[in-house]
């Protein structure tokens, strides 16, 4: 397996952690670390919801507007684009801790699974033939090609709202500085490796209730922190439903507002846990 690390290609996100230092630089404000904590919330819901349970395992309907605006809200998270994500997950699945799945800790080590395993080369381009019902958006397969532009957009924003700040309430304290560091700099550090945990930690650390051909597991801790997607193994029983917690005190906070967007009439045909589930969660 090749495993060489594409250092000039990755040098963005290298430069981005180190960038965390500048807190020291810039200090902090209740505005500036406020907002990093919102944009961590909202783009993880933009991963989970629909990179990931939408894009990935069609789990529920969105019409072409919802979905396009719920693959810029994933785009924010600067994870590359959603056919890239989905086509990435979906070849998970199919291979689930072989060594054919690119991020399996079993068969490649935790940290090359964890990161390590999308600075090479071999996972670079996005794979259409995973995601063919995808890639019949033009506007998806755009945003695909061009997955800087909205983490470009947010940056210029969150300089704007910081600069504006500044000039108009200065007894705030905040600046751009601040709102670049805080609210996109450490918030989407902080989101991308609560997400790559469920690659990594997800498959090594937790409870299996069920009998899959790989090693996933349920982290009610992960879960928590990523709203949902830690309640692995569930998943991985089962990857076509909405829910991922299968039991009422298995949070799932990404199925708690799909769940109302679906009262809403934003999203549709959210896919209920099957029967097996059903009779096993009676079971236990």
């Amino acid at each position: 397996m090749d495993r060489r690390v594409e250092w000039r290609r990755i040098a963005p996100f290298v430069l981005l952690h180190l960038a965390c230092a500048l807190v020291l630089v810039v200090g902090w404000s209740p505005v500036a670390v406020g907002t990093a904590v919102l944009l961590y919330a909202v783009r993880m819901f933009g991963i989970t919801a629909f990179y990931h349970r939408y894009f990935s395992h069609r789990a529920f309907r969105a019409g072409r507007v919802v979905q396009f605006l719920g693959a810029v809200l994933g785009a924010a998270a600067t994870q590359r684009g959603p056919l890239w994500w989905a086509a990435h997950h979906r070849r998970h699945h199919r291979f689930a801790d072989t060594e054919q799945d690119a991020h399996s800790p079993h068969a490649h080590g935790f940290w090359w699974a964890h990161m390590g395993w999308f600075t090479n080369r071999s996972n670079f381009a996005t794979d259409l033939q995973q995601v063919p019902d995808l890639a019949q958006f033009p506007e998806l397969v755009w945003l695909d090609r061009h997955d800087r532009v909205v983490p470009l957009l947010l940056l210029a924003v969150l300089a704007g709202v910081g600069a504006a700040l500044a000039a108009f309430a200065p007894e705030l304290g905040t600046d751009a500085a601040q709102m670049v560091v805080w609210g996109y700099v450490v918030s989407t550090v902080v989101l991308f490796h609560a997400t790559c945990s469920i690659n990594s930690l997800g498959h090594v650390f937790g409870r299996r209730p069920y009998a899959t051909r790989d090693q996933s597991r349920n982290s009610a801790l992960l879960a928590l922190l990523t709203f949902g997607e830690g309640w692995h193994n569930n998943h991985h029983f089962c990857p076509g439903s909405v829910r991922q917690g299968f039991h009422w005190w298995q949070v799932d906070v990404t199925w708690y507002v799909l769940w109302c967007l679906g009262r809403l009439g934003l999203v549709s045909g959210l896919r209920p846990l099957p029967a097996r589930v059903r009779s096993a969660r009676r079971a236990s």
